[in-house]
């Protein structure tokens, strides 16, 4: 799957959660041990098919990795690093957990609607980063994600975790930045629609080992939309440098056509830093 993105980081400066471009036919699968990220639907409907995916700290696609829910179920991702189990018959808010890992992803189980209504697309971000997921509420979606066909622009992405109220998706390689057509369907059946405006991310920083009180800029450039948007930054070697704003740290961008992000740094200690940055998709705009 060699359209989706990897990265667009050096080594030591990350954009966070970006997915591996391969998953079946990746020549080493990253560790079990290394998972850090867990993707749940937010909502599934009670005894439907529903899939959810595990990535590690670098965004790939991660094998083998048990998933513990606090109704007692447990599942395993496969090869792909997702996963495809029968939501619990029991409705109300439901817990899962990377087992060995702290924290936890919330969903919802829900009653099974009687609505026959074609796919469709109740709730989308206004924003989306060309190189990281984005979630899709609806009606009519495939649980078992390989089942969807998603395509932004006429080109296809790749769908991480899915139910049939919900989707994570991560755009294709060779798209464009700017307002897109995304189109949904399940099995091939009439496909739902929406737009989102796509965003290049660009990292601009000095890369060099960071010394005990200097200070340094990272600054994101964006592209694809002249309107302000926020990001977070997230400092994973806070022992090397200090986030200004705290850990993660926000900030929103100037706007205009040099459209920028600035997160200052200050060292701590003599090393690499490395900081994830990602999008917030701002307002989640309704059905019109």
């Amino acid at each position: 799957m060699a359209s989706h993105r990897t990265s667009l980081a050096t080594a030591m400066l990350l954009l966070a959660a970006m997915v591996s471009p391969c998953i079946a036919e990746a020549q080493q699968a990253p560790s079990a041990k290394n998972a850090r990220i867990l993707l749940l639907p937010r909502k599934m409907v009670s005894g439907d098919r529903t899939t959810l995916a595990v990535l590690d700290a670098g965004g790939r696609l991660t094998p083998n990795v048990t998933v513990a829910f606090s109704n007692g179920d447990h599942v395993t991702t496969n090869s792909t690093g997702r996963a495809t189990f029968v939501a619990p018959l029991t409705q109300g808010i439901l817990y899962a957990t990377i087992q060995g890992r702290p924290g936890r992803v919330q969903t919802e189980v829900i009653a099974a609607s009687a609505d026959q209504s074609p796919t469709r697309v109740d709730r989308a971000p206004h924003f989306a980063s060309l190189s990281d997921r984005f979630e899709l509420q609806g009606h009519g979606f495939c649980g078992d994600a390989d089942k969807n066909a998603v395509q932004i622009n006429g080109h296809p992405a790749l769908v991480l975790a899915s139910s049939s109220e919900s989707l994570a998706i991560l755009p294709p390689s060779d798209l464009d930045d700017g307002s897109a057509e995304v189109s949904v369907s399940c099995n091939k059946a009439e496909a739902g629609w929406t737009k989102i405006i796509f965003l290049e991310l660009g990292l601009q920083a000095d890369t060099s080992a960071l010394k005990p009180g200097e200070k340094r800029m990272l600054t994101v450039r964006i592209s694809g939309t002249t309107e302000p948007v926020t990001l977070e930054a997230r400092n994973l070697a806070p022992n090397v440098a200090e986030l200004a704003g705290g850990n993660p740290a926000r900030a929103t961008s100037s706007g205009g056509a040099q459209n920028t992000a600035a997160f200052p740094l200050t060292g701590k200690q003599r090393g690499n830093i490395l900081v994830s940055i990602r999008l917030l998709p701002g307002v989640v705009r309704g059905k019109s």
